[in-house]
């Protein structure tokens, strides 16, 4: 595994790009000065020995220099060693609904950013539990196996878009599917593993509560959270409404019906979200009273420092920027090598 122990010192490389453009500044104020004197080939005549070439090749050197220190800062590193770490937490699935019904406006700004900020906040809370996200419409995709990192939780999740959703629909049933499925293995009956399954209960085509009896039979609890309202909202993507085919505008209501007897079913519990909460902490509470289950998680225990190497790349160019003359060298003048045209 490779990693910056201290990526902050990365903001070190755009000091490379302004010093380019300082360099080329200078280069061009001295021509500007440079000409007052005289006709360009003349001044040449005059200053056989001046080499722009040179100028430039040390400032190269020692711009590179610059960039390999600017990443030696940084503290590249290797992990070198794995080490399993045994903890004592909850495996927790979100299944979250992706379809266009969630776009909604009876939560503001719409039902799914509602989500998508909870998911967030949640993230933000916890410590030892491990978690994964499942998002669905009229097929379910596994945006993020089971992780214990939840930075890159909260960058997959505030990824969430019914773009993602391949076909339309609510397959709330297949998406519990999914989610039985992408549990790690870990934790005996199950007794540690939970569901929380977020939408606004619209299902099509599937049985959901069929899919809750077999996850109440491998222990699995499934919480649901219903968001929406009763009196429902109208669905508006990119700025117009959805209508049926007689025109008629489509409104999205919440179906708690379903969302109830899943939770019921699995000995969860079911919420329905208000303005003020999406209702994750109140279910977050109920699970932290569940059993716990030993859970084991592979990190790098040892990391190789490789900020050295840049160390040495840079002192190395620098010395050469040092022994580069500004000036041409007579001892290999005839080797022309920077290929500048000779005055006769």
């Amino acid at each position: 595994m490779f990693r910056f122990a201290h990526p902050q010192y990365l903001w070190l490389l755009c000091l490379v790009p302004a010093a380019l453009l300082l360099f080329w500044w200078s280069m061009h104020r001295r021509r500007v000065r440079l000409a007052r004197f005289g006709r360009p080939g003349t001044l040449r005549a005059l200053m056989p020995e001046r080499s722009a070439g040179r100028l430039w090749l040390r400032f190269i050197l020692f711009d590179a220099a610059l960039a390999l220190l600017a990443l030696a800062a940084a503290r590249p590193q290797f992990g070198s060693k794995l080490r399993e770490e045994k903890t004592q937490g909850v495996e927790m699935m979100l299944v979250v609904d992706i379809s266009n019904s969630m776009l909604a406006e009876d939560f503001e700004p719409n039902r799914l950013d509602r989500t998508k900020y909870a998911i967030d906040r949640l993230f933000d809370g916890m410590r030892q539990e491990r978690v994964g996200l499942i998002v669905f419409a009229g097929e379910p995709r596994v945006l993020l196996p089971v992780t214990s990192d939840y930075r890159m939780a909260k960058a997959f999740a505030r990824r969430i878009d019914p773009s993602q959703a391949t076909v339309q629909g609510t397959a709330v049933g297949k998406a519990l599917e999914q989610a039985l499925l992408a549990f790690s293995g870990e934790g005996g009956e199950g007794r540690s593993r939970v569901a929380v399954l977020i939408t606004d209960g619209e299902n099509h085509d599937d049985d959901a509560v069929a899919v809750a009896r077999r996850a109440a039979e491998q222990g699995i609890r499934i919480y649901t959270i219903g968001i929406g309202t009763p009196e429902g909202a109208p669905i508006r993507i990119d700025g117009e409404f959805i209508r049926d085919e007689k025109g008629d505008m489509v409104v999205s209501k919440l179906n708690e019906e379903m969302l109830v007897e899943i939770a019921e079913t699995t000995g969860g519990a079911y919420v329905r979200a208000t303005k003020q909460s999406i209702g994750l902490d109140q279910i977050v509470r109920s699970i932290n009273e569940m059993e716990r289950s030993e859970l084991s998680t592979l990190r790098f225990e040892e990391f190789n420092e490789q900020y050295q190497w840049l160390v040495a790349a840079a002192l190395l160019l620098l010395l050469l920027e040092f022994a580069v003359l500004d000036r041409r060298n007579p001892l290999l003048a005839h080797l022309n090598i920077f290929r500048e045209e000779r005055q006769e």
